[in-house]
């Protein structure tokens, strides 16, 4: 332990090394320089970008959730709460980016100096076209309708579905929405994922806290009740469609997944088992070799509709099969479809922490992604037993991944966004290694949201087909819009 008179012999030593001022010097006039930087303890240095060509800024708190127009992907929706307090209402906007002029003021270079950045020219203030209104607490959940996008659907922490026409511009009247119907059956909607099917078109689920999964359906104007499932014992986290919109996967806290039979197309061909004919896959914790400590919070099915992936708290990642109901018993007795369903393919446990995000790669690519919360993206090939083929360690720093898409016209190019603030965009061809550097494989990076901890990052985005715009939204309560 040190004594005070050590303190003070320190004092002592330090005042005889240093040169004193003179009274003299001391009343000497200093001619003012300008700003001089203040020196930092830690030297921390701070920078600031933009690469955004456009920006929302109506809301006035968190950006939870963002769909695109599936059949005019300028046409953008947002959802969120009016305010930071938590009685706040929810609001969400409409907005066209298809108004971002070509041409914009050039900037001075050394605007953004980010090797990587690519903006070089004033953002466009965006104003909504329209103000999605009537929930009482948050919207976390926002959608158009499969495939023509005939109505966007919101969902809120209220409990509350709310349902609006929507009609494209024509000539130079823009995109006009009406309220159209309303339903509220639960306390809290987790998620809405629209199904893709043409055959049942404008039909859409919805996953509730208190366990139970909705199909919905806009049948001539009417919302209509499809189906309803009380199997979960615990909140809903997540759900996906089959690519041909027959099958339903979701997923809950307790680590269960239950891949229902919408429309009784699997029941018809003999493949629906569980849960009195409903459903094709029962998957519960009790089956130990499918169990996930901390529950399921991540699930996508392939493009074939062959397999499903879910990906739970602990960063293990878990591939089922399932049935192919396109496929015809060759003999009376014999089951139709590859295999049995509900087989566990893969169990893979790569990352450290939470899946928050899968994403499988489009056809002919056989690719599956999966975002943690520890900052990694790891990419497997289900072709070759689901091996890793990437492992981009830090991918965005320590903070967590929270959304990955592949983009569709260009499926070698996966983008990415995380609680850093940052939009990524991957090339999946660059390098072999299983563990690379993450700057070897980004092809573009996107800067604009604070991150972090200032403001919580990127809480989702959509992008165009081919991968030229991106949209995002903020924790930070912005809508950004970018471009390659």
């Amino acid at each position: 332990m040190s004594s005070g008179g050590d303190g003070r012999q320190a004092n002592m030593d330090v005042r005889d090394q240093v040169e004193m001022l003179h009274v003299e010097d001391a009343l000497e006039e200093i001619e003012d320089d300008g700003d001089v930087p203040m020196d930092s303890d830690d030297d921390q240095e701070i920078t600031l970008s933009n690469d955004s060509i456009a920006y929302m800024d109506s809301h006035k708190s968190s950006v939870f959730c963002i769909a695109a127009h599936p059949l005019m992907p300028s046409l953008i929706a947002t959802g969120g709460s009016e305010g930071e307090d938590d009685d706040s209402p929810g609001m969400g906007y409409v907005l066209d980016t298809s108004s971002i002029p070509d041409t914009r003021p050039v900037l001075p270079a050394s605007y953004s100096t980010d090797p990587l950045s690519t903006h070089s020219r004033a953002p466009t203030h965006l104003r909504p076209l329209y103000a999605l209104q009537g929930h009482a607490d948050s919207i976390n959940a926002v959608t158009f309708t499969q495939p023509e996008g005939k109505y966007l659907v919101t969902g809120g922490l209220d409990g509350r579905l709310r349902a609006w026409a929507v009609k494209l511009p024509s000539g130079n009247s823009p995109a006009r929405l009406k309220f159209w119907a309303e339903a509220q059956e639960v306390k809290e909607i987790n998620f809405i994922a629209p199904s893709p099917s043409a055959t049942y078109p404008n039909t859409f689920a919805i996953g509730a806290s208190d366990g139970s999964v909705w199909v919905y359906t806009m049948d001539k104007g009417e919302l209509s009740l499809v189906q309803s499932y009380f199997t979960h014992s615990s909140p809903v986290t997540a759900g996906a469609w089959s690519p041909d919109g027959n099958l339903l996967a979701t997923v809950d806290e307790e680590g269960a997944l239950y891949v229902w039979d919408i429309f009784g197309v699997a029941a018809a061909k003999g493949l629906a088992n569980f849960n009195g004919g409903t459903s094709v896959v029962a998957l519960t914790p009790a089956d130990s070799r499918f169990a996930v400590d901390g529950g399921l919070y991540a699930v996508a099915i392939d493009p074939k509709g062959r397999t499903v992936a879910v990906g739970g708290a602990t960063g293990e990642v878990r591939v089922i099969s399932l049935p192919s109901l396109d496929a015809q018993p060759k003999d009376k007795g014999k089951r139709a479809g590859e295999g049995q369903p509900g087989q566990i393919l893969a169990s893979l446990s790569v990352q450290t922490d939470g899946i928050e995000t899968l994403a499988f790669a489009p056809e002919p690519l056989t690719l599956l992604a999966a975002g943690s919360v520890d900052g990694s993206i790891a990419v497997f090939d289900t072709s070759r037993q689901c091996a890793m083929r990437r492992h981009l360690v830090g991918a965005h720093d320590e903070h967590a991944v929270v959304k990955v898409e592949w983009v569709k016209n260009q499926p070698w190019f996966l983008s990415s966004c995380g609680v850093d603030g940052v939009v990524r965009r991957w090339d999946l061809r660059a390098g072999s290694s299983y563990q690379a550097e993450p700057n070897m494989a980004i092809v573009r990076e996107w800067r604009g949201h604070r991150g972090d901890g200032e403001g919580g990052g990127v809480m989702g985005f959509v992008q165009a087909d081919d991968g030229r715009r991106v949209v995002t939204a903020g924790d930070d309560g912005v809508v950004l819009v970018f471009e390659a």
